[in-house]
């Protein structure tokens, strides 16, 4: 992924430099569009396939998220970032991918995922009854290696969705799904 993710920032700097040269002419929101647009959503693009890289390698692309940020609240190079990016209700680039596939796993249980991915998440089923067996707990699969069988989809997917608070795999609503999320998300981040 190391070619993928250079690829990533090299673009994602040339879009920040372009947007600096014109950022005092424009908004905070306008600004803040612009960066969503040109430099987030390749931050985005494809990121489920960025679960589970080395650190060093993320580090890269939270570099270029945290530049983005710099640039539409105006702040410097040394102040603290994570209270800008909680300014701006951004996830840490090492969140976005989970975020992403525990949202792709909510919609593959409520019916309304695609069936590729239906068929990837199986729901544990218990063999007597149990207290936990309301808790849409998913089953893990076996893995042969950790380093790359750890990041294939049924693995991550199942052992983010079995770590998510009951509370949050029992929502109605993707709405309501995703706000738990993020919040849950917060909450790691912060605590």
């Amino acid at each position: 992924m190391e070619r993928q993710v250079s690829a990533i920032v090299k673009s994602g700097h040339f879009h920040i430099s372009n947007i600096g040269r014109i950022r005092n002419f424009i908004t905070k929101t306008a600004c803040k569009t612009l960066v969503n647009s040109l430099v987030t959503s390749r931050l985005d693009y494809g990121n489920i396939l960025l679960n589970g890289i080395n650190k060093t390698t993320m580090n890269r692309l939270q570099k270029v998220q945290n530049t983005a940020a710099r640039l539409i609240t105006r702040t410097r190079k040394h102040e603290h970032i994570t209270p800008i990016l909680a300014d701006l209700h951004w996830l840490p680039v090492q969140y976005r991918p989970q975020y992403k596939i525990l949202t792709y796993v909510y919609c593959a249980l409520n019916g309304i995922g695609p069936a590729y991915i239906r068929e990837l998440v199986n729901l544990q089923v218990p063999n007597r009854s149990l207290r936990s067996s309301s808790t849409k707990q998913l089953t893990v699969p076996k893995v042969r290696t950790k380093t790359y069988g750890e990041r294939q989809f049924d693995w991550a997917a199942a052992s983010l969705w079995n770590n998510l608070p009951n509370s949050s795999r029992q929502c109605k609503s993707l709405e309501c799904f995703k706000s738990q999320l993020n919040t849950h998300f917060i909450e790691l981040l912060f605590n």
